[in-house]
């Protein structure tokens, strides 16, 4: 080691951040020791201080670590820590971190608006973060945060939220282009408005009842989970949509012209039918479509879907390369009228990729014949992936119905397979 460049030492060094390992290091020579202070990145995980036996304040050890430091862009810490600790440690590394990560711990407190200051508005010191991560966060009071002009990246995973304290947070970073909120409870409902937003992943925990307001006409790719009324009006350049709701129904969705969309995916318990048919017709140019909702139905009761005609249905998704459809979407293509319409010019140009998810053996005949029809008029289709799942029948037609599956596979093995 001692015959090696300064910088040499140093980049080597530059690819250990574990606070522990750096350490560690300090100890082997004086040249490792003296290259500290050219650490970038320091990370301090949630087993930093198991073995400290009290002996240091492990706030303390943390602010030695970081003041020894010339220039830290990003610091990661999961271990315990105090608002004065972290407040200590941004003081001194504020002008120039990038990224900041904390393990926040705070979601069992119960009166955390008397802290002061809180462990969130400690962070608005670091006015320069391009991307903050957050972990087990309580944020029922409003954030004391300016503006975080160079905040790119936004992440906030296990969070109970009020729907104003979320809504200051987000205001509070104007040029935001990736949010993340995961596994967040206690918003009802959210308006979100960044103009340059790209990349947004929401999802709300609880009840499923949740509303969205979407303003980003830079939107490319969004994910939603757990909300029943959703307005996207801007989305020329939405290419990735998913929307799901595990708890609760889909009710209403209002989006703009989807002529960019390649994905979608739709899936949750029960949507109501309208929701479906406008996310259908929205999304005529989609090349890859992931269709697994169970039930339709405006109120309570839970309704099957009604018959979707295939030819109709293909006709207006021209572009559809890739098709995961789960049962109840495959049951309404499969009703007896859906296959009338075929005519000998019928195509299916671009389909490549079908997987059909079959719950039921009801209408057997008509399952297996949308089942050829789709072989016959995708021209290009490649794979076709059947997959049985808890058929619900002690009826000896479930197992008439799994033969005639089997042997349509067999028949077309180099495209069909079961799973």
């Amino acid at each position: 080691m001692d015959a090696l460049p300064d910088a040499i030492i140093q980049y080597i060094l530059s690819y250990v951040d574990n606070a522990r390992d750096i350490a560690v290091c300090n100890c082997v020579s004086k040249r490792w020791k003296d290259s500290l202070p050219y650490i970038r990145r320091l990370y301090f995980p949630r087993n930093s201080f198991e073995n400290n036996a009290g002996r240091d304040n492990p706030d303390d050890v943390v602010w030695r670590m970081i003041s020894s430091i010339v220039r830290l862009d990003e610091l990661v810490v999961y271990c315990p820590f105090s608002s004065a600790g972290l407040a200590s440690w941004l003081s001194l590394v504020s002008s120039s971190l990038q990224r900041l990560e904390l393990r926040m711990d705070n979601l069992a407190e119960q009166q955390p608006c008397l802290e002061t200051p809180s462990k969130l508005d400690c962070i608005d010191a670091a006015k320069d973060l391009e991307s903050l991560k957050l972990w087990g966060v309580l944020m029922t009071c409003v954030p004391k945060w300016d503006i975080f002009p160079k905040l790119k990246n936004l992440e906030i995973v296990g969070a109970r939220l009020e729907g104003p304290a979320l809504s200051s947070a987000i205001q509070a970073c104007p040029n935001l282009t990736s949010l993340l909120l995961l596994g967040c409870e206690g918003v009802r409902s959210v308006s979100i408005d960044l103009p340059l937003l790209e990349h947004c992943k929401l999802d709300f925990y609880g009840l499923g009842n949740c509303s969205l307001s979407l303003t980003s006409p830079k939107i490319e790719s969004l994910e939603v989970q757990g909300c029943s009324w959703i307005r996207v009006r801007e989305t020329n350049c939405l290419r990735n949509l998913s929307i799901s709701n595990n708890s609760g129904r889909v009710y209403m969705v209002d989006f703009g012209k989807l002529a960019a969309l390649e994905f979608l995916s739709i899936r949750g318990i029960q949507w109501c039918w309208d929701a479906v048919s406008k996310m259908l017709k929205w999304a005529s140019e989609v090349k890859h479509l992931y269709m697994k909702v169970e039930f339709t139905g405006d109120f309570e009761a839970l309704q099957p879907f009604p018959e979707v005609d295939l030819v109709d249905f293909f006709n207006s998704h021209p572009k559809l390369q890739k098709f995961d459809v789960h049962g109840a979407m495959f049951a309404a293509l499969c009703q007896k009228n859906s296959l009338k319409n075929i005519d000998t010019g019928f195509t299916i140009p671009c389909l490549e990729e079908v997987a059909i998810t079959v719950r039921s053996p009801l209408n057997a005949e008509q399952k297996m014949g949308t089942l050829e029809s789709l072989l016959k008029y995708g021209k290009n289709l490649k794979t076709m992936v059947i997959k049985i799942l808890q058929m619900k029948s002690s009826h000896s037609s479930a197992d008439d119905f799994f033969d005639e599956i089997c042997r349509f596979a067999y028949m077309n093995r180099k495209i069909v397979r079961i799973e």
